[in-house]
């Protein structure tokens, strides 16, 4: 009789395993990117603050640029022949773009604004400007997603503007159009980072040198009023935190480690959150009304960045069977 050899009983499945809780780098990741959320936020509340304040805006700027560079001059001066190979365009682009330009525009059109408009208006639109400067370079058309998205930014954006359109407000028209001229420059500058070898540190150092001195001279020369020397120390403080620390040094270094921890994708849809946070914060902080443009306006520009900064995955082709 023929005997058959019986196969190998198979191991038991493993059973499925839960999930866990977040991973360390996870957790730190979100943190990092809440707090710098908070720190955006911040930026949105300072522009509107600045114009009830001791200080100038070229005294705030002094703040914002100088203070990154004090505290991280060792580490700069050990990076100063990286500086020196980036391009003049790409550093022009950088420089400008979140410089001096910028940062005068963003501070004046939020003295005339309101903190919901210097929340949506300026991180906003960035999206829609970066892929308008990406198809003039010619690197192709947004997807459907995120062509939607941009339609729902500047859907936001008109939501905001319409009422003292038809008002005829001059102040905040004026106001709305630095906003968007800031916007715009931001986009620029993000352009240029795509196209710098530089890591946070670097890029920091990149940005607040040469925006330093221009403040500087502009400020020596009178072209800027100062009052720097007469300012409260309430007001010294506040700014030093939110635009020297916060803003300057803070944010840049957080949204890096984020992005490295979490993915530019989820990073930027949490982002995306600032307008509300400094629309909400606004209201206690500021006493700023909230209107019905605001609350139309907001939640349509902040879906709009969620939904432009989603990628699409292509699926793999299946190839037929021979």
């Amino acid at each position: 009789m023929s005997t058959t050899k019986l196969a190998p009983a198979a191991p038991p499945a493993p059973a499925s395993p839960k999930r866990g809780p977040r991973r360390p780098g996870e957790v730190a990741g979100m943190v990092a990117l809440l707090l710098t959320v908070a720190i955006w936020a911040g930026f949105a509340l300072s522009a509107r603050a600045l114009s009830t304040s001791t200080l100038e805006p070229a005294d705030a700027a002094l703040l914002r640029f100088g203070v990154p560079l004090l505290v991280l001059a060792p580490a700069l001066w050990r990076r100063r022949r990286r500086f020196a190979a980036v391009g003049r365009w790409t550093a022009l682009k950088i420089v400008g773009g979140a410089g001096v330009p910028f940062f005068l525009a963003a501070m004046y059109g939020g003295s005339l604004t309101s903190t919901a408009f210097v929340g949506a208006i300026v991180p906003g639109m960035v999206p829609l400007f970066v892929s308008v400067l990406m198809m003039t370079n010619g690197r192709g058309v947004p997807k459907r997603m995120q062509a939607a998205g941009l339609c729902l930014i500047a859907m936001g954006v008109v939501a905001l503007v319409s009422p003292y359109v038809v008002a005829v407000d001059g102040d905040v028209l004026f106001g709305s159009g630095m906003l968007l001229l800031a916007s715009g420059l931001w986009a620029l500058y993000t352009v240029g980072l795509r196209e710098v070898d530089l890591d946070p540190v670097g890029s920091i150092g990149l940005l607040c040198g040469p925006s330093f001195v221009v403040v500087a001279l502009l400020v020596l020369t009178g072209v800027l009023p100062t009052n720097l020397g007469a300012a409260t120390w309430p007001d010294l403080t506040f700014f030093l935190l939110v635009q020297g620390l916060g803003v300057g040094l803070c944010a840049g270094l957080l949204y890096a480690f984020a992005i490295r921890r979490l993915g530019a994708e989820r990073s930027a849809v949490v982002g995306s959150l600032s307008p509300v946070v400094a629309t909400l914060l606004a209201i206690p902080l500021l006493d700023e009304p909230l209107t019905v443009a605001v609350l139309v306006g907001v939640p349509l520009i902040t879906l709009g960045v969620v939904l432009a900064n989603i990628r699409t995955r292509h699926r793999p082709k299946v190839l037929p069977d021979a």
